[in-house]
Order: C-alpha cells, then sequence, then structure tokens
C-alpha cells in the first residue's frame, strides 16, 4: 500500500463521517445505491454517541425512534467502521425478527463489498463476518425464545427494536451484559415504541430520569426530510379536533412545522387509518410514543402540557418553590421554581448525599430568594426540613412542611362534600386547573417533565372524591416516580400567602386557583401539611 493510501486509512479510521461518505454505500429506497452521508436524525444520534464517548470512553444509549428514519443504517456503519478498521473488536447485533436481522447484514455485507480499504475476511456468511487477520468479528442474531451472547465478550453491542424483543429480560441479562463497562465499549439500544410495558420502556423511563448510565435520544417524525409531499389543491388545515386531540392548526404551530409535512402527516393517517397508530410509528414527542390504544386517560392530559412547553410567558408575583427530596430509593432530588403562569425552571439530580443535598437546596435559596417554599415531608423531607430550618432563622417561616398523604384543606374545611382526598390530590388538582387557564401557562420544554407530569391516573371512588393511584400503583405497571411533576405541584401547596401580595394585579397573573380555595377561613401556616393520614414520597 502506498504512503498516500496508508496516509487516507489513517484518516478515515479516525473519521466515521468521510469514511461513510467515501467508502460505504447504501441503498436508497428507490432502489439506487448512494455514499451513507449522514441525515439530519444520523447526525443527531452521531453527535449524541460522540459527546460521550469522548466525556466517558464508552458509549450507553437508547434511542427512540420513528420508523424508516436510517437509524440502524447508521449504527451499522458505525459498528463496520469500528470493527474493520481496529484489532480485536467482537460487534454483536440482536434484532428482533429474522428478517431484520438478514437486512441487518446486508447492510454490512454491501458495506464490506463496496469499501475500498476492505480488511481480509477469513469467515463470511449470512450471520457473521469474521476479520481474521485483525482478530475481529461481526455478527449478528436474532433475539428468540433462547438467550444470546452469553460467554461472548462483546465490544460492540446494536439492540435493534428492541422493544420486541422475545424474553426481552433474558437477552438484556445476557447480551447486554456480556459488554464490559471498558473504554472503548458501546451499547445502543433503538426502538420504535411497542406500547408503555416492557424492558425497553422501563429503561427509557430511567434514562429519562437520568437514572444509570444510558442517555435517551428521541427522533420525532419531522426531522425526516422526506416526510413531506406537495399539498394537494385546496389543502387547508382543520381547526378543529377529535376529543382529546389538537387540530391540525394547534399541531403544526406547536412543532413549527410547513404544509408539505402537514399534508403527509394527513396521508399517513389516513393510511394507517389510525391518528394514535401515527402517533406510535411517527411520534412527535416521547409521550406519543408510549400511547397505547385502550390506555387509560392520565389525570393531566398531555396536551394540556405540551401547550405549556410551547409557550413563552412573563412570570408575575411571588416566587415559589417545590422541593420533592428524595427517598432514597433512586427518585431524582426536584426543586422546581414557579412565579405566576410561569415554571421557568425545574432542576434535579440523583445520588446526591445528605450534606450535599442541604447546601445546594440552601444555595438555589439563596440565589433565588423566593416568597414560600413548600417541601415533601415524606420520605427524606424530614431531615432535610430540619437541617434547613436549624442553618438559617428565616427559614423558621419561609419553609412550609407538606404531607402529600395528609387530609386536603378541602377536606378540611368540609369533610362530607367531595373534594381531593389528600394533599396529593388536591396540588395536582390545582395544577390541572392552573395549566387550563384561559389566558395559557409556560413550563420547560423538557420531555421528562411532559412526562411526569401525564403519568399519574385518577382513581374510581364511590365518594366521588379525587383520588390518584399511588405510587406503588404505578410502580405496579412499570411507571417511574413523577418527580419532576411533584415539584411543580408542591408550588401549589397554599395560596394564601399570594392573596396577601397580589394587591391590585389581577389573581390569575399570580396562578392563583380559586376552585381549590373553598376554605372559607385562611388556614394558618402550620396547617399547609393538612391532617391526618400516612406520608407519601
Amino acid at each position: 500500500m502506498s504512503q498516500i493510501a496508508l496516509d487516507k486509512l489513517r484518516h478515515l479510521r479516525g473519521n466515521l463521517a468521510d469514511m461513510a461518505k467515501e467508502c460505504l454505500k447504501i441503498r436508497t429506497k428507490a432502489g439506487t445505491f448512494v455514499p451513507l452521508e449522514f441525515n439530519p436524525g444520523q447526525l443527531i444520534v452521531h453527535a449524541a454517541l460522540e459527546a460521550q464517548r469522548l466525556n466517558f470512553g464508552w458509549v450507553r444509549a437508547q434511542i427512540l425512534k420513528q420508523r424508516q428514519g436510517g437509524i440502524s443504517t447508521y449504527i451499522a456503519g458505525r459498528y463496520y467502521h469500528k470493527t474493520s478498521m481496529n484489532k480485536g473488536v467482537n460487534t454483536y447485533i440482536l434484532s428482533h425478527e429474522q428478517s431484520s436481522s438478514d437486512a441487518l447484514f446486508s447492510i454490512v455485507d454491501r458495506y464490506q463489498r463496496n469499501n475500498p480499504f476492505a480488511p481480509h475476511v477469513g469467515t463470511s456468511n449470512v450471520k457473521e463476518l469474521v476479520f481474521d487477520r485483525l482478530e475481529s468479528s461481526y455478527q449478528v442474531a436474532t433475539a428468540g425464545a433462547q438467550e444470546g451472547g452469553r460467554g461472548r465478550t462483546i465490544s460492540l453491542f446494536h439492540g435493534s427494536e428492541a422493544a420486541f424483543w422475545k424474553n426481552a429480560p433474558a437477552h438484556f441479562a445476557a447480551s447486554v451484559q456480556a459488554v464490559p463497562m471498558e473504554p472503548g465499549t458501546e451499547v445502543v439500544l433503538e426502538s420504535t415504541s411497542n406500547g408503555p410495558s416492557g424492558e425497553f420502556y422501563e429503561r427509557w423511563q430511567d434514562a429519562e430520569a437520568g437514572r444509570g448510565d444510558y442517555i435517551p435520544i428521541f427522533l420525532p417524525w419531522f426531522i425526516s426530510p422526506e416526510y413531506t409531499r406537495e399539498p394537494p389543491l385546496g389543502f387547508e388545515l382543520m381547526r378543529e379536533a377529535e376529543e382529546g386531540e389538537v387540530s391540525e392548526e394547534e399541531y403544526r404551530d406547536l412543532y413549527q412545522l410547513n404544509m408539505g409535512q402537514m399534508a403527509w402527516r394527513r396521508a399517513k393517517i389516513f393510511e394507517l387509518r389510525s391518528a394514535a397508530t401515527f402517533k406510535r410509528e411517527y411520534p412527535a414527542d416521547p409521550m406519543e410514543a408510549w400511547t397505547a390504544k385502550g390506555d387509560h386517560e392520565p389525570f393531566i392530559d398531555a396536551n394540556l402540557v405540551l401547550r405549556a412547553r410551547k409557550r413563552e410567558r412573563q412570570g408575575y408575583g411571588p416566587k415559589i418553590l417545590g422541593i420533592d427530596p428524595t427517598s432514597g430509593g433512586g427518585d431524582r432530588f426536584v426543586i422546581a421554581l414557579r412565579q405566576g403562569l410561569k415554571v421557568p425552571w425545574v432542576k434535579h439530580r440523583t445520588k446526591i448525599p445528605p450534606d450535599e443535598a442541604i447546601e445546594w437546596v440552601d444555595s438555589v435559596i439563596q440565589e433565588t430568594k423566593p416568597d414560600k417554599v413548600f417541601i415533601d415531608a415524606g420520605g427524606g423531607g424530614v431531615w432535610l426540613i430540619s437541617a434547613l430550618k436549624a442553618k438559617r432563622r428565616e427559614y423558621q417561616t419561609l419553609i412550609v412542611v407538606v404531607n402529600f398523604g395528609g387530609t386536603s384543606q378541602a377536606k378540611l374545611a368540609r369533610p362530607k362534600m367531595p373534594g381531593p382526598k389528600n394533599r396529593r390530590a388536591e396540588m395536582y388538582g390545582r395544577c390541572l386547573e392552573w395549566l387550563q387557564l384561559p389566558e395559557g401557562v409556560d413550563i420547560p420544554d423538557d420531555h421528562v417533565i411532559q412526562s411526569d407530569l401525564t403519568a399519574t391516573r385518577r382513581k374510581p371512588s364511590l365518594t366521588n372524591d379525587t383520588v390518584l393511584e399511588s405510587k406503588d400503583d404505578m410502580k405496579a405497571r412499570g411507571v417511574r416516580s413523577p418527580d419532576t411533576a411533584d415539584g411543580i405541584v408542591l408550588t401549589f401547596a397554599s395560596t394564601d400567602f399570594i392573596e396577601q401580595t397580589q394587591q391590585d394585579t389581577p389573581s390569575s397573573q399570580f396562578g392563583l386557583i380559586d376552585r381549590a380555595q373553598s376554605v372559607t377561613t385562611p388556614l394558618p401556616v402550620s396547617d399547609f401539611a393538612g391532617g391526618g393520614g400516612s406520608w407519601m414520597g
């Protein structure tokens, strides 16, 4: 090999994008063969994986995607590049069915046949390429009833359509665990949605919550440039929508789409015969992907949250902090700020030691200078409240204890009248009404907050009280603790002090919810926590 060729090889070895464009060929949907040049979705994934690799030396990622976005093609190229250019790299691809495994291997086989720098192959069959001189291999398998990958040392693992694996727990335990947490190793799990259950769904929730090493990567359908079409003559967006849905006009505005994309969306929904199916196959947001047909409705409608994410409002009136401490079981430690119609930010941390948590909360309070701080007393709340009140004298009145499981303020005032069963239901109810305000409210544009706010369901009640499912109920159906939502709803623990500071400004400017204030006599601060009931984290 000439010196020029060696220099070129060295360059390509360290540059996936150039190697893909110059050496790898893909088959287009039209049946032509072209160089692999990354599309917008592939560029997003590439940037995220490279950032994690540069930070930690390894990659652990989970990708929730739309149909036919080219992500499997990108990962096949990424792993072929690493396997064919380095010694001792063992790549293992696990797909959900045989036809997909065959398709994935054909992609890699095409890369090998068209690569001018292709390494020598010692073994080649329908499932495996062995680069004998490099002592590297590339194997594709199917996730059947029997677990695969056990007993192997895997460098790079690609789990394709992982939400559809048969016997998924065993495959995760065998194949994924066969990849050591060492520099140069990678595990990428990608899939379209298979509904809100199963290993992939539960692991996505962990990744979204920041638990563990995996980063979540979501790809909405409209980043794919091919998902557009020429609008037919006279095409107009519908202003009306079915109950629980957004209109086409609102959908366009929420995601800033053009008419070509909206025409494609309408045609695809007609083809699929279901808007719900379109959401799962071509989601615009992770919550759409996890929507299952016949699913119980959440207490807080997803569209209300989505609209709030896309609005911009100014914050007026008192600043209120809601703090939901971790209970030590892996949940997130959350601090949320609300000022009237705006929640400017929600901060959360995991695995934070008690001393560090106290200093963190204290620094946030000192920086924010809130008018009231509401802290959940369940789980780890008691020690935090005690430590903070001992730290600064002003915290004695600034900090208010809230008992999620305590009797609601409405029930204390009118015990025999239907109302929120406990403080948790009361605060979620106030948050719901706040989201429904005609003025419109503003929350951070964040998938995690969306997921948490819409996670909790209402339970039937013979007394017509508002009863929400418990966190144990949620855990039983595979839903994580909605910690960021709990932080936000804690800012609605009481509105009494807001009435004292609003002066001539309309109450709606402060996000004041009147319906929940059925208490005719103002309650003292000491009663904000409610009474009775057991504490809930």
